[in-house]
């Protein structure tokens, strides 16, 4: 007798987590859609936004070429 296609795969994302859970996940299927209209966006940022040296160098270290390609090298 063949066994089913089913228990030879192995078991999906829900079923790992209800195992680990140990109650079956509440939701299913896609999260339901939120109505952006009654969303409130606060912007209290100060100005301007405060940049440490450490960030920018960051920045420069993992973006530097993608700058230097919009912006032009600083280089003479």
């Amino acid at each position: 007798m063949s066994r089913s296609r089913r228990a030879n795969k192995p078991p999906t994302a829900s079923e790992q987590l209800e195992e680990l859970l140990g109650y079956p996940w509440p939701f299913s299927g896609r999260p339901p859609k939120h109505d952006l209209s009654t969303w409130t966006v606060t912007d209290d940022w100060p100005d301007p936004v405060p940049v440490t040296e450490a960030e920018i160098e960051v920045f420069e270290q993992w973006f530097g070429d993608l700058f230097d390609e919009l912006f032009g090298s600083s280089d003479p």
